[in-house]
């Protein structure tokens, strides 16, 4: 089983729509089994993560903070299905 993959987000926030766009279109089926946070519901993910949305994590690593790294996920996730 993969690890879990946390997606740290704000509702409105543009660059939180951006990177989950682009993670649905690379990666549809880790995207099908991430852990959705959001920030302003839990106030250690507000603390931690609230000036920083949009964060990606996996077990504990910042995978891509404010915009898709595809490099930084290739290794994890394999190649994007769709070109980004």
């Amino acid at each position: 089983m993969a690890d879990r993959v946390e997606f740290y987000y704000r509702d409105g926030c543009h660059l939180c729509e951006e990177m989950a766009a682009a993670l649905f279109r690379g990666w549809p089926d880790q995207f099908a089994r991430m852990e959705w946070r959001d920030v302003d519901t839990c106030d250690e993910w507000r603390s931690v993560y609230g000036h920083r949305v949009p964060v990606l994590v996996q077990r504990g690593e910042v995978l891509c903070e404010f915009h898709l790294v595809p490099e930084a996920l290739i290794p994890r996730f394999g190649p994007p299905a769709i070109p980004l």
